[in-house]
């Protein structure tokens, strides 16, 4: 697995003109390529658009990007490896499953909240849509979370602190679901609009008790001892 991670982190999808640009121009084109498809989305962004916003020609655009969906996977990459880093330093620092699930609840708000445009990349990258674009990634957005939280789970069934009835990879799935959603009830209209449905208005405006109460949900499907 850890070969295939390698892979995938080696794999680019800018050409190699864009790496030999300076460090400004590449900030400039992927800052207003996020701005522009978080806002517009990745169907109704215009290449020529991006090109424009940043300043340089649609010819340099093109001797970087074969094409704005290699712009736009561009911007899904990076998008990865932030999340990726996010993850690793929960993996590294959490002491169980539960210490875990709490750093990464709060760690999917804070992604949501800090990258705010970037989230809405990934929620829109989510949709049917875009799912020709996920063979592609090659399943770089889900690489990490499936194996991270199903080791977690299954050392806390060998320390006996959950049930040994529980399956690993369906309570990964569920509880990743559960991340999921939270993360975009931050960045999404419709999920924010939702998440005050379910909720209401005083409770969404208590983020620690909703986390808590999440947390507590969590522990009691787990079956915490």
């Amino acid at each position: 697995m850890a070969e295939n991670r390698n892979e995938n982190k080696n794999h680019k999808f800018h050409k190699s003109t864009f790496e030999k640009t300076t460090e400004d121009r590449r900030q400039k084109v992927l800052e207003v390529a996020i701005v522009e498809f978080a806002a517009k989305g990745y169907s109704a962004t215009s290449i020529n658009d991006i090109a424009r916003n940043a300043r340089i020609s649609i010819g340099s655009m093109y001797s970087y990007f074969a094409s704005k969906e290699d712009l736009f996977l561009t911007i899904v990459n990076n998008a990865y490896y932030v999340m990726e880093n996010i993850l690793n330093d929960v993996a590294v620092n959490c002491t169980d499953v539960f210490d875990c699930a709490a750093k990464m609840l709060s760690a999917s708000r804070k992604f949501a909240l800090e990258y705010p445009q970037l989230n809405q990349i990934y929620l829109d990258i989510t949709t049917q849509a875009l799912a020709q674009m996920s063979v592609r990634l090659s399943d770089k957005l889900e690489n990490i979370t499936p194996h991270l939280l199903s080791g977690i789970i299954r050392q806390a069934k060998t320390d006996g602190i959950v049930s040994r009835d529980i399956d690993e990879q369906v309570a990964a799935f569920v509880i990743d679901n559960i991340f999921m959603i939270y993360q975009f009830s931050f960045s999404s209209d419709y999920y924010k609009e939702r998440m005050k449905i379910y909720l209401g208005e005083e409770k969404v405006n208590d983020i620690d008790q909703v986390e808590e109460s999440i947390l507590k949900f969590i522990c009691a499907a787990l079956g915490k001892r």
